[in-house]
């Protein structure tokens, strides 16, 4: 029977529906398709559909719904199926919907799903009807909340109102009581003032007498102080020399000793080298040898000009570390930062230091690295390698500022050598007496 009127040539297989499905109906026509789903075999399904065979309705109809609503559409023969299933549920509604009379008192929604899915004459007139009942029950529910609401708000315009007035009336009152408060303060403010007055000549009065003892009372204060500053400065120039004269007994030496001593060892080198520099004979200068003139195989000084080098060429390095006791101080991450900034700050570190190492070994130079400690949140576990120093700043004190004590701490007239492209540093360090090379000079030497 209801393959008939499924196909018949007069019943509603030939209407089509000309607008969107209503919300409401889509809904119940879901759910009319997972009921009638689970009545059907796996071989009776749509392909898309077998997937959601072993869901429960509940969980098909929220998963499978947009699939279920596609497959209903297009495939009659699947529509018919679930069609069976609804009749067999829902016989009255059915018999009604094919007899052209349904229960006026159904939900029209529920008539409108039976419709689409059954088809009989005329369904595309019933699923429009409960699409315009639909809107028709949301306007008058969103005109009835919008009345409700409205009366609310006029309730409580009203109560706002009544308030407003009574906080008016009840302002108004203390207003006045305020006025008056504030003339009886008026008055009593005037009478304050005139007692202020007197009391500001009075204390002037006092004032002045102060000010004339704590005059008297600061010079002997300065007196005083001034003695204790002489007796201290006096206790600490005692202090001072007790505390050398007990470390020279105790070292033996002091620190100008040592300075004057590296200072003397440094002379000695120098008149060593220049005197295998000049290639001087053994023998005393004879009187021919004073007589101006150029000897075969001599230099001019012609010749010596034209051996001076670039301040960029990493041979003048090599010419100030062979200067006897020359001491190279290096600005470490001036220079790593220069040569490989890509690299973590320890493999930096690491791979600097062994190349000074080197470096240290070939010149038979002093060489000290200054790093600084100002971004260390621990102590370094670094054993320095053969022939370099390692410094780290402590806290307040910059990398510079150590460069620049490092310098001041030599003996003047030592060679000391600083390498750093920081601007401030080089000037720093040139007026100090050393000699600034720029980092990248260094990076060529260490390469």
């Amino acid at each position: 029977m209801v393959e008939t009127q499924g196909g018949g040539p007069g019943d509603g297989a030939a209407e089509v529906l000309d607008r969107p499905l209503p919300e409401g109906v889509r809904r119940r026509v879901v759910q009319i398709v997972a009921d009638g789903f689970g009545g059907l075999t796996v071989a009776e399904l749509p392909a898309q559909l077998r997937q959601y065979a072993r869901f429960a309705p509940n969980r098909r109809a929220k998963f499978a719904g947009n699939a279920m609503a596609a497959a209903l559409e297009t495939d009659a023969l699947f529509r018919q199926r679930i069609g069976e299933k609804f009749r067999e549920s829902q016989p009255e509604l059915s018999g009604a919907l094919d007899s052209g009379s349904p229960p006026p008192a159904a939900d029209p929604l529920d008539v409108a799903a039976a419709a689409y899915v059954l088809r009989p004459t005329g369904w595309v007139k019933l699923v429009t009807a409960a699409g315009e009942e639909a809107l028709r029950a949301d306007a008058e529910r969103a005109d009835e909340e919008s009345r409700a609401e409205l009366e609310r708000l006029r309730a409580e315009l009203a109560a706002a109102r009544e308030q407003t007035r009574t906080e008016s009336e009840r302002l108004r009152a203390e207003l006045d009581g305020a006025r008056k408060e504030a003339e009886s303060l008026h008055r009593k403010l005037r009478a304050a003032l005139s007692d202020v007055k007197r009391g500001e000549a009075a204390l002037r009065k006092a004032h002045g007498e102060i000010e004339t003892i704590r005059s008297e009372g600061h010079a002997q204060v300065s007196a005083a102080e001034s003695e204790v500053r002489r007796l201290k400065a006096r206790l600490g120039e005692a202090e001072a020399a007790l505390e050398a004269t007990r470390r020279a007994a105790r070292e033996g030496r002091s620190v100008e000793d040592m300075r004057v001593r590296l200072l003397l060892d440094t002379l000695l080198d120098a008149t060593q080298g220049l005197r295998r520099e000049l290639a001087l004979p053994p023998v005393s200068v004879r009187p021919a040898e004073t007589v101006d003139a150029v000897e075969p195989g001599r230099m001019t000084p012609k010749d010596i000009a034209a051996r001076a080098l670039s301040e960029n060429d990493p041979a003048i390095l090599d010419q100030l570390l062979a200067l006897p006791q020359a001491h190279l101080v290096v600005d470490g991450y001036n220079v790593t930062k220069t040569g490989y900034p890509q690299m973590p700050l320890e493999k930096q570190r690491l791979r600097l230091l062994g190349q000074l190492s080197q470096l240290a070994a070939q010149t038979g130079a002093e060489v000290t690295c200054v790093f600084d400690g100002a971004e260390l949140a621990a102590p370094v576990l670094l054993a320095p390698p053969r022939g370099v120093r390692v410094l780290f700043s402590k806290p307040g004190v910059t990398a510079d500022e150590l460069i620049r004590q490092l310098v001041r701490a030599e003996p003047p007239g030592r060679p000391v050598i600083v390498a750093s492209t920081d601007r401030e540093v080089a000037d720093g360090v040139a007026r100090a007496g050393a000699r600034p090379v720029a980092s990248a000079v260094l990076l060529k030497r260490l390469s």
